[in-house]
């Protein structure tokens, strides 16, 4: 990973677009800053979408996505897609291959790829509450006492997505981890907006039944 402190500070202010334009114009910083920006986010959306059957591959998928973000310095045109939208769907684009070729003959088993379970529990939290609800905020800030809780939480839901069909878990991931709009992924994926919301709402129904235990324990303390 890039050092910060290589990166100039002018360029941080800048946005992801045109970094990428001074990048295609021989600015090797600006690459290192949108690497830098984006590494974490990408990678932790490459491992859940590809899920514990192709664990050890998110490197290699994580890898290639760069090197298409490289490839295309020349062509990217933030007139068609801003540069996030265009960089995730790259990802999703390599994992979903890798999953459709993978034979998908891997035992599944459960693992907390956040450590804590905590990064997961926020993720429950946007996903599969209600707006406004207070339990968003305690999964956001979790006191001593709701630790154990959202963080078993938080593992539970990546067991959960990695029994997902790859196109739900995909459109799960990129809406509400990632901030994609409707209308984004369906410009993205090149699909139908009723088609993502069919994937978005077959998706929500299955994480909710499998986290039911968890809803229903927040549904008591109401």
């Amino acid at each position: 990973m890039p050092s910060p402190a290589a990166i100039p500070g002018d360029l941080d202010a800048l946005p992801d677009e045109q970094l990428m334009a001074a990048y295609a114009g021989g600015d090797a910083h600006a690459f290192d800053a949108l690497y830098a920006r984006h590494e974490s986010a990408l990678y932790r959306f490459i491992r859940r979408l590809l899920g514990m059957r192709l664990a050890a591959e998110a490197d290699d998928v994580f890898q290639a996505t760069w090197g298409r973000v490289v490839s295309a310095r020349d062509s990217y045109s933030p007139q068609r897609a801003n540069w996030r939208a265009w960089a995730f769907t790259i990802a999703y684009g390599l994992a979903m291959d890798r999953l459709h070729t993978s034979g998908r003959q891997v035992a599944f088993y459960a693992h907390d790829e956040d450590g804590d379970g905590l990064e997961a529990a926020r993720l429950f939290a946007r996903g599969l509450l209600r707006d406004g609800d207070p339990a968003a905020d305690d999964a956001a800030n979790p006191s001593a006492q709701e630790l154990a809780f959202w963080q078993a939480a938080g593992r539970r839901l990546i067991a959960c997505l990695d029994e997902l069909p790859d196109d739900q878990r995909g459109a799960f991931l990129l809406h509400h981890e990632d901030g994609f709009t409707v209308a984004a992924m369906a410009a993205a994926l090149d699909l139908d907006a009723d088609t993502v919301r069919t994937r978005l709402r077959f998706g929500l129904r299955k994480l909710r039944g499998c986290m039911e235990r968890y809803l229903s324990v927040l549904g008591r303390r109401e």
